[in-house]
């Protein structure tokens, strides 16, 4: 795990190490082990080192022949793939997966990327050609950022290296800013600052240095043609067989590794198995709060600590740490993004780092297993659609009245959520009723001005919402929902997930997210994965054998919630009153400050709404004022 940077000199000028430094040390928390540049001609390459694989020998920038590679990921096929090119006759200097990309590439071309099982955001600079070939893994999990003008194109790890180069000014993106109230993340590349993006997962560019043109290609997505022919314990065996390779794979590791473990399904899944494969006892980590049971989910992690064998740490957050630790969350995201579960990430990513330099994670199981309870909604809904116009949207009656009501006890925590829901759309198109589910504007933008809201377009939102709901491939309502999420919600999740870990120095590893477990599930039928809308039914399927029967019967799925309606009584929400009514924050006229006032003074309450706009407020200071 690293922190890359580059630039690129449209001018023929030689970019100055001294700016490339910078440039690089904005992110010296990626990787904080060594660190190494390149500058030749009008390219500038710096890489800082988080050491995992092959400590000694691994540097980068690290060259072969005519290439030259800064990587930032771990590719956990690596000794294969090394295994295949020793056969074919080429000779490595290191036993580093960095070497492994070069010589792929070398062989291969751009079609090495499509070989390689990892987390990756990398750069080759192809001397002999006179290209940069710039590439992202399937799902995003590590980032990757771009910024281009008439003189320069640059890239970086994240956004905040990008911003330390003297020819970027940080400018906020409203129109962004409007996504981020609808949804709590961004679409597509754009990011909360004009001339920012990011590069699309399961992408790679081309850059031309003779004109500075730039190609990009897909290289993968989701293959979501429905296997009719399989029976269901074919995909259970299948599926269960593949949960042990990837994990087993992704176990490789020259340095210590733990599991981030909250009690839930996916996290306990990767301890149990993690530590059967392993052989011997792993370290998990824990996060809570000790304000209630309904933010406290240790009893069922160390239930599975125990069954696993494993060494438990926990850590109880307090007031006092998430006011002490606000602003270096956000600084760390780059752009606000989700909700406040960040904060328990981040002390737990913290505590981990005492121990470990690795840490493998449960994130990605709700998206590809369909994990969210708004799945259950919405097919209730459905269902209830179907019953009133005695019709069906999906060709095969993937949930019915009668099959949902064992799963119904799953949403007695969500009833304010289906109360909005109920209220409007219903029994609309498919990407009308998924699109009411997960905008939170109307709950938001009575906070804003006037002036703000009159650029609120709710309509151009939804039109990019559909580009992404209604994928050519994805027949069923349920397909739709879950692949908008895994590339529309997720990769903010992800951001977070590498963000917190990274700002620990400690590298973060989510092998749920794994290219063919998602290909075979994304082939199941859907009513087979959903069976009477229960959630991630064909995974608890697979893994009955594995996970504890009281975590897979839970009924009381957390989602990490922290306590900021309570705190938000005392010390919290006199923080809080302060940031939001600075004379800074006043002059920028964005917030509505009376209706503000008024919801602090009379409710004293901290829903998604308010921690919205505080994070936008914090964000503005860190990089827009600053």
């Amino acid at each position: 795990m690293c922190g890359i940077v580059s630039i690129i000199q449209k001018n023929n000028l030689s970019p100055k190490l001294e700016i490339l430094s910078n440039m690089a040390q904005a992110i010296h928390h990626r990787g904080p082990d060594s660190e190494g540049h390149f500058i030749k001609d009008n390219i500038g390459l710096y890489h800082k080192r988080l050491s995992i694989i092959d400590l000694k020998t691994g540097q980068q920038p690290m060259k072969s022949n005519d290439l030259i590679i800064v990587f930032n990921g771990e590719i956990y096929n690596y000794i294969e793939l090394r295994n295949e090119l020793i056969k074919d006759g080429f000779a490595f200097e290191s036993n580093s997966d960095t070497e492994v990309i070069l010589k792929l590439y070398e062989r291969d071309g751009l079609s090495a990327i499509n070989q390689l099982n990892g987390m990756f955001a990398f750069i080759i600079y192809d001397l002999k050609q006179n290209i940069f070939v710039i590439a992202r893994d399937h799902f995003g999990i590590k980032p990757l950022y771009f910024y281009e003008d008439k003189n320069l194109i640059l890239f970086g790890s994240e956004i905040k290296a990008i911003l330390k180069h003297p020819s970027v000014k940080a400018e906020a993106n409203y129109e962004m800013i409007n996504e981020y109230l609808t949804f709590q993340f961004t679409l597509h590349t754009e990011t909360l600052f004009k001339n920012i993006h990011k590069v699309k997962p399961g992408h790679y560019m081309v850059i031309n240095l003779n004109d500075f043109s730039i190609k990009q290609k897909q290289y993968w997505d989701p293959n979501f043609k429905i296997d009719m022919y399989h029976t269901e314990e074919y995909f259970i065996d299948h599926l269960g067989q593949l949960l042990e390779d990837t994990i087993k794979i992704q176990l490789r590791s020259d340095v210590a590794l733990g599991t981030s473990l909250s009690g839930g399904l996916d996290s306990s899944l990767v301890t149990m198995l993690s530590s059967k494969l392993m052989g011997s006892q792993i370290q998990t980590f824990t996060g809570a709060f000790k304000e209630g049971l309904e933010f406290d989910e240790t009893k069922y992690a160390k239930l599975v600590a125990e069954k696993s064998n494993s060494f438990y740490n926990e850590i109880y957050a307090t007031e006092n740490d998430f006011i002490e630790n606000l602003n270096k969350l956000i600084y760390h995201l780059d752009e606000p993004v989700v909700g406040p579960g960040v904060f328990p990430q981040y002390m737990v990513s913290r505590l981990a780092s005492t121990k470990v330099k690795v840490l493998l994670g449960g994130q990605g199981g709700d998206e590809i297993f369909g994990g969210y309870a708004r799945y259950t909604i919405a097919y209730l809904e459905q269902a209830i659609k179907g019953g009133i116009f005695e019709t069906n949207e999906e060709a095969e009656h993937i949930v019915s009245l009668k099959s949902i009501l064992p799963n119904l006890p799953y949403l007695k925590q969500y009833i304010p959520m289906m109360k909005q829901f109920f209220k409007q759309g219903v029994y609309d198109d498919m990407d009308k009723r998924y699109f009411h589910l997960i905008d939170r504007s109307d709950n938001s933008l009575a906070y804003f001005s006037q002036d703000f809201q009159k650029d609120y377009d709710k309509n151009k939102i939804f039109q990019r919402f559909q580009e992404l709901f209604n994928h050519p491939d994805t027949l069923s309502y349920y397909n739709k929902m879950t692949h908008f999420d895994m590339f529309g919600s997720l990769p903010g999740l992800l951001q977070v997930e590498d963000r917190v870990s990274m700002a620990a120095s400690i590298e973060s590893r989510v092998p749920l997210l794994d290219r063919k477990i998602v290909d075979l599930v994304s082939s199941m039928p859907a009513g087979m994965k959903f069976r009477g809308a229960e959630m991630k039914y064909i995974l608890k399927k697979a893994i009955k054998h594995i996970v504890p029967k009281e975590i897979i019967s839970r009924k009381d799925k957390m989602g990490f919630p922290v306590p900021l309606h309570i705190w938000f009584k005392g010390k919290t929400g006199e923080h809080i009153n302060d940031l939001l009514n600075t004379q800074k924050c006043r002059e920028r006229g964005i917030l509505n400050h009376a209706k503000i006032n008024e919801m602090i003074q009379s409710e004293r309450e901290f829903g998604r709404a308010l921690w919205g706009i505080i994070s936008l407020e914090v964000w503005f200071n860190q990089f827009i004022d600053n």
